[in-house]
């Protein structure tokens, strides 16, 4: 079953059930996967790219909470949060920060890296790596930790 038509089968369970929350994370998800087929070159989107649209919205989602608890608003910061945690369903199983250390350490060892000067190419190759596996936040941290 394609993400697709996961999410519309999805959608339809919102609606029944008079989820607005859902029925509006999952209409956000739908228009940007459609958004993107039609925008690119391509007839239909890889699951690394529909891996990619998912963790943008999450990623937009929680930003947006962060924004509204610091203004003390909870009343908007809790339906984002809501939305960013029914998007994350669609999202490939996220590794704990042990995990992402091992993946950081064996990218450290492969590239031969030795200091801060060279974050920028382990941070490259762990992103592609740990793709929709991990938040970028997260392996920022632990490569500025191993390179520091």
């Amino acid at each position: 079953m394609s993400l697709q038509d996961k999410i519309m089968t999805a959608m339809k369970t919102a609606m029944k059930e008079k989820d607005q929350t859902a029925l509006a994370a999952l209409r956000a998800v739908k228009s940007e996967l459609l958004l993107a087929q039609t925008s690119g070159t391509q007839d239909t989107l890889t699951e690394e790219d529909e891996i990619k649209i998912l963790s943008k919205l999450v990623k937009q989602r929680k930003d947006s909470a962060t924004i509204f608890t610091e203004q003390n608003r909870l009343d908007l910061a809790e339906p984002e949060l809501a939305q960013a945690a029914i998007i994350s369903q669609f999202l490939p199983e996220q590794l704990s920060e042990e995990a992402i250390a091992k993946e950081v350490d064996a990218i450290i060892a492969y590239t031969g890296a030795s200091g801060m000067k060279d974050m920028g190419k382990v941070m490259g190759l762990a992103s592609s790596a740990l793709a929709g596996k991990a938040d970028g936040k997260t392996i920022s941290m632990i490569v500025k930790a191993r390179l520091s």
